[in-house]
């Protein structure tokens, strides 16, 4: 049998041999140091599935907070989920002073075989989704200020968060993008001619999802907003040459970027002393870049 002690942590369970009693194992797991406050909500028009974490205590009275949206938002990548793990690092964020909104637009899976393939030749469409949510939570109530919105995500949603700076600059004023993809023709992932199609018969339409291509940054904004480009420099996934060109591509235009390469990281970060540093210098860079206390 199993049995909870509402003022005791841990589950004890007991065993039992022909109705009586030989052992009782209780279970020693720590508490854990952080609980993710999750909001489950919807935003937009399109009812787009998101959560709102807020910092630990944050008070109505507190006011409207800076805004920190924290997507991966493309194909085989669902965030918004009823669980605790998913976002402890959102709530980790949202603890050092932020409202983090997490995604699920067009693109991700979950929600309907229509919505995953409604990005067909346009990955642009994961962008506006982003910025659908953003205003319509905004609408709802939500503590966000608008006038200090920032952007970060990895892999797709390092490619997620410079799209956002480099084309919609008027909504995102800062943005980190870790092991972006920045050249669809460059990335070995079947999905990209699942929804790009094949790069030879359809060239404009990788050239016009990318970032950059052979003549430069892509369709970017007038508008120079602060970005942050993180890249391991052994990933096998995405390689550490689509910042590369990105990073040539910035400096070719003029614009002003920081790159933070990782000798000897793939594609995530599993040290964990790497890790940990790596959100305190990304959580720098946004105050710096929001102008937060």
């Amino acid at each position: 049998t199993r049995t909870a002690v509402p003022d005791r942590p841990g589950t004890a369970v007991r065993v039992l041999r022909d109705g009586k009693e030989v052992a009782v194992l209780v279970s020693y797991a720590e508490t854990p140091a952080l609980t993710a406050r999750v909001r489950l909500t919807e935003g937009g028009a399109r009812k787009i599935p998101c959560a709102v974490l807020l910092p630990t205590g944050h008070r109505e009275s507190d006011g409207a907070l800076p805004v920190l949206l924290d997507p991966y938002g493309g194909p085989h990548g669902q965030r918004v989920v009823a669980a605790q793990n998913p976002y402890l690092t959102s709530q980790w964020f949202a603890d050092q002073g932020f409202a983090v909104v997490v995604a699920d637009g067009r693109g991700t899976p979950g929600r309907s075989p229509g919505w995953e393939k409604a990005i067909r030749d346009d990955f642009t469409l994961t962008l506006d989704d982003q910025v659908d949510a953003l205003h319509g939570l905004a609408e709802q109530g939500f503590p966000l200020d608008l006038g200090r919105v920032a952007i970060r995500g990895w892999s797709y949603g390092g490619y997620l968060a410079a799209l956002a700076v480099l084309r919609r600059p008027d909504v995102f004023h800062a943005g980190i993008a870790g092991a972006p993809v920045t050249d669809w023709r460059l990335y070995d992932t079947h999905y990209t001619e699942r929804y790009l199609g094949d790069p030879a018969a359809q060239p404009e339409v990788y050239a016009a999802n990318s970032l950059v291509t052979g003549d430069g940054l892509t369709e970017p904004a007038d508008q120079v907003r602060p970005l942050m480009v993180i890249h391991g420099l052994a990933d096998d996934n995405v390689v550490a040459a689509h910042t590369l060109r990105l990073s040539s591509a910035l400096l070719a235009a003029g614009r002003p970027h920081e790159v933070l390469p990782l000798s000897g990281v793939t594609h995530m970060t599993p040290q964990e002393q790497v890790a940990e540093n790596l959100l305190l210098l990304q959580v720098d860079f946004l105050k710096r870049s929001l102008r937060t206390p």
